[in-house]
Parts: C-alpha cells; sequence; structure tokens
C-alpha cells in the first residue's frame, strides 16, 4: 500500500517538474532566437547615436544596443571584441560570466551562430553567440546572450518542493490509515487463528466474537458454524458411548452370571437359562440394531425423499400396525396433500408411535392415527387412550434410553429400551421438523409429527432457507437428494 501511494504521489510531482524543465528549455530557445532577429533589425535600422551615420564597427553597435534593449528578467548581455569582454547590460546578474576568462575564451573561439549549456555557481546557465560584423570593421565583435535557466525553475522548483512535502504528509497519512485498516481487518483472522490454537477435543465451547457484516465477519460466523458442529458431533459421539455402554453393561452381566451357573444346575434350569440369555441376547440385538439406526441419522444419506400421499401413507401404517395388538385401530382425519418426504422413514416412525402406544394400552383401548396440512406444515399423529405423559416427561421421553413411568400392567413394564422415541425424533429432525407430545382431548396422549410442508411442483424452485427469515436459500429441489440436502439443511446441520 506504501508502495502504491508513493508511486501515485510520485509520478505527477516528477512529471510536472519534468514538463516545466522541457517547457522552460524551450522557452530560452526561442527567446535566444528572438534576441538575435532584434539585434539584426536594430542594425539594419538604427544609427549610431553620436554621429548619426551607420555604424563604422561592431563595438559601438552592440554598445548602443545593450543601451537601448534591457534584458529580461534572469537574463544578461555582453559582448566579446576581439577575444576579451567589453561591455555588459548594465541590469544586475547573478553572475557575472564576462569576468571569467576561460568562459570568455570559450565563447571567443566559437564558430558562427552557436547555443549551449554553461555551469555556474548558480546552475545551469543557456548561452548565445551571435557574430556581429559592420563592413570596414576587421575587429572579431561577438554578442553574448545569457539565459538563468535555473534560477527560472527556482519558482516551479519552490512549487515542487510543496507537492513533495504534501506528498510525504499524504504518505504518512495513508501509512498510518492503512496500517490501521489492515489491522482491524486482520485482527478477525488472527483472532480465527488464535482460538483454532485454543480448541482441542477437550474444549470446543471457544467461539469467536463477530462484529459487523462484512466478508471478515462472514468469516467468523462460518467458523463459529463450524465449530457448532464439531461440538455437537463430539458431543453426540461422547453420549452415544456412555449411553451404549451403560445400556449393554447389564445384558452382559446377566448373560455372564448365568453362564456361570449353569454348569451348577439341572436340565430344567439350564433350559430356563437358555431361554433367559437368548432373550437377553434379542434385546442386545435390539439395541444394537436400534444404536446403528440412530448413528445413521446423523448421515446424509439416511432420507430418500420422494413424492408421498398422505392419505394411502396412513392408511398403510394403520393396516401394518394392526399386528402389533388387539386394540381398536382407526384411521382418523386424513389429509389428501402429496409432499415431499420419506415415506419409508415415516412409516417406520409411525411404526414405532404404534408400538408405544400399544405398550400403554389395553386390550381393545382406542389407537387412531391421521394427518393434516396446516400453514405450511405437515402433521402426523398417533392419539391413544392410555394414562398420558406427565409434564415432567413430555420433553425427556424423546431422549435415549428414556422411559415415561406411564405404564397400564406390570407385564408391560421394562419391555421397552427407551430408543423408539428417540428415533421418532430423530426421523422428524432429518425432515427439518420436530416430534412431541400432549394430552388428547379424550384421554391419553397424542404424539405429533410436526415436519414443513413441501410440493412436488416445487421441484427445481428455490427452497426456503430457514437462516434469511423465509427468502429464498440456494439450494434447488432437484430429485430426491437436493431435496434431502435442504431438509438436512433445516435441521441445521
Amino acid at each position: 500500500m506504501m508502495l502504491l501511494v508513493s508511486a501515485a504521489l510520485a509520478a505527477p510531482t516528477i512529471g510536472i517538474t519534468v514538463v516545466w524543465q522541457a517547457q522552460l528549455d524551450s522557452q530560452m530557445d526561442e527567446q535566444l532566437q528572438l534576441e538575435v532577429e532584434k539585434l539584426r533589425r536594430f542594425a539594419r535600422a538604427s544609427t549610431d547615436s553620436t554621429t548619426g551615420q551607420p555604424f563604422r564597427d561592431g563595438a559601438s553597435l552592440l554598445t548602443q544596443f545593450m543601451t537601448v534593449h534591457l534584458p529580461r528578467r534572469e537574463e544578461t548581455f555582453f559582448s566579446i571584441v576581439d577575444g576579451k569582454a567589453d561591455r555588459r547590460s548594465p541590469a544586475p546578474v547573478p553572475h557575472y560570466f564576462d569576468r571569467d576568462p576561460a568562459v570568455v575564451e570559450k565563447l571567443a573561439s566559437l564558430r558562427g551562430t552557436t547555443v549551449g549549456w554553461l555551469d555556474s555557481p548558480v546552475g545551469k546557465v543557456r548561452y548565445g553567440v551571435v557574430p556581429v560584423r559592420v563592413a570596414g570593421d576587421p575587429k572579431d565583435v561577438r554578442l553574448v546572450v545569457l539565459e538563468f535557466r535555473d534560477r527560472q525553475l527556482s519558482e516551479e522548483r519552490r512549487v515542487a518542493k510543496m507537492l513533495i512535502a504534501t506528498a510525504v504528509v499524504a504518505l504518512v497519512c495513508a501509512g498510518l490509515a492503512s496500517w490501521l485498516v489492515a489491522g482491524r481487518i486482520l485482527a478477525p483472522i488472527r483472532l480465527v487463528r488464535q482460538t483454532a490454537a485454543r480448541i482441542g477435543e477437550s474444549d470446543l465451547t471457544q467461539r469467536l466474537d463477530v462484529q459487523g457484516d462484512d466478508d471478515v465477519a462472514a468469516l467468523a460466523h462460518t467458523f463459529n458454524h463450524m465449530l457448532d458442529r464439531l461440538e455437537r458431533a463430539f458431543t453426540t459421539q461422547r453420549r452415544f458411548l456412555d449411553e451404549v455402554g451403560h445400556e449393554l453393561r447389564t445384558p452382559i452381566t446377566v448373560v455372564r452370571g448365568h453362564l456361570e451357573l449353569m454348569e451348577d444346575g439341572g436340565f430344567d434350569e439350564q433350559t430356563g437359562t437358555r431361554t433367559l440369555l437368548v432373550d437377553e441376547l434379542d434385546r442386545m440385538s435390539r439395541i444394537v440394531d436400534d444404536l446403528m439406526l440412530l448413528a445413521k441419522a446423523e448421515r446424509p444419506d439416511f432420507l430418500t425423499v420422494g413424492e408421498t400421499n398422505l392419505t394411502d401413507l396412513i392408511v398403510d401404517v394403520v393396516a401394518k400396525a394392526r399386528a402389533l395388538g388387539n386394540r381398536h385401530w382407526r384411521v382418523a382425519a386424513v389429509s389428501e396433500a402429496t409432499v415431499l418426504v420419506d415415506g419409508q422413514r415415516l412409516t417406520q416412525g409411525l411404526i414405532q408411535l404404534a408400538a408405544n402406544a400399544v405398550r400403554h394400552t389395553l386390550d381393545g383401548d382406542l389407537i387412531e392415527m391421521g394427518s393434516a396440512v396446516q400453514e405450511g406444515r405437515v402433521l402426523l399423529w398417533v392419539r391413544d387412550t392410555g394414562l398420558g405423559v406427565g409434564p415432567v416427561d413430555r420433553d425427556r421421553i424423546f431422549g435415549r434410553f428414556v422411559q415415561a413411568g406411564r405404564v397400564t400392567s406390570p407385564a408391560q413394564a421394562g419391555t421397552g429400551i427407551g430408543l423408539g422415541l428417540a428415533i421418532v425424533r430423530e426421523i422428524a429432525e432429518a425432515h427439518g421438523g420436530t416430534a412431541w407430545v400432549e394430552d388428547a382431548e379424550t384421554g391419553g396422549a397424542r404424539f405429533v409429527l410436526d415436519l414443513p410442508a413441501f410440493y412436488p411442483w416445487q421441484r427445481g424452485h428455490h427452497a426456503p432457507d430457514p437462516d434469511s427469515g423465509g427468502r429464498s436459500g440456494n439450494r434447488l429441489l432437484r430429485g430426491k437428494r437436493p431435496a434431502q440436502q435442504w431438509l438436512r439443511h433445516r435441521r441445521g446441520r
């Protein structure tokens, strides 16, 4: 930046100085030519003032010429007769060249009309030597015209110095401003580096303090979002490992204990133990399958989005759920809308809710399913007439390995492993929605999947961006995969 500003300030200053000097050199040559023309006109038109007759020698001609024609400022005349300085103009000059024998000798030796440069204590001097010849005069007479070029440039140089001084001040100011601006621009980047250096697996809570809305602020926002994703990933991983270790420890302990006791028991006891072990292994298998499903929910290929009719979805799920238990199954109000969702995953989630309802109801109790589209949202629900869910458990039961206290008989206690509702919530969140439970109007509980409504005719159009307040985002719904990406974007993943 400093080099750029220096070049921008130096170029006009140097350019103006060079142009001024070139113009002045050209003007001095023109002035020398003008003085020669004046001398010629004077010689043709004038006579000797003392005799009234034409000039009889060149010396008297030049003396009278210098008396009549005074030089301009920073200019002087003097004459040379037979190699020696004779007369000079009466005006004061910065330097008297006619007193310098070397200069006089040099100028006297020149042939014809000549123009050149002289060096002096006052700088460069432009000279012009004009031979003067009068008929019948044998003397070598010359007129010397001197132009003090550097003295004439003094004003221009003073202006140039002012420009240079101004440029230096401007350069210093530009340097300070550039330093401050560069510091402010690089400060967030430096903060990103320092924060990244402090972040480790054990501490992912560090975040950048974002100010402004420029590109650097956008970089800081992106960095913070990346840290959010990393923190969620590490938290999920640690929680997953803790939950798996906790849940698998119990059946493993049971299996180990009974295997150690099998040798001491009879045939009947071994048969019972074998049955118990098989049951524990089945439970472990279910836990592993559910945990693998929950882990897959974090992957981008968890959903396969397609066109799904809500009425067909509910009717098919009710038909499949009848095998879960002897309940009064019913299809409630349904919507005829066709939306873009993963029908298989929603079927899986609704079956989980149906199984949950069966565990918390008795034979003949009512379980109904329905669907609706309201204000751009798709609502899918399963309602039962069981004991309902207490306010304390409504959010907690959607966590992993959490079970509510509502059961209808001791036989049903402990039949679940606490992953069903967690799977339901993961399916809902994968679609950009959520899952929740409320009290049913006729008693019992009503579990609801709340999803954003996105229709097939919106394929190829801009999907709403959740971070832009409803404005169009930059993801297009063309086919299944882009729709899935948009839905995962709604989850903030």
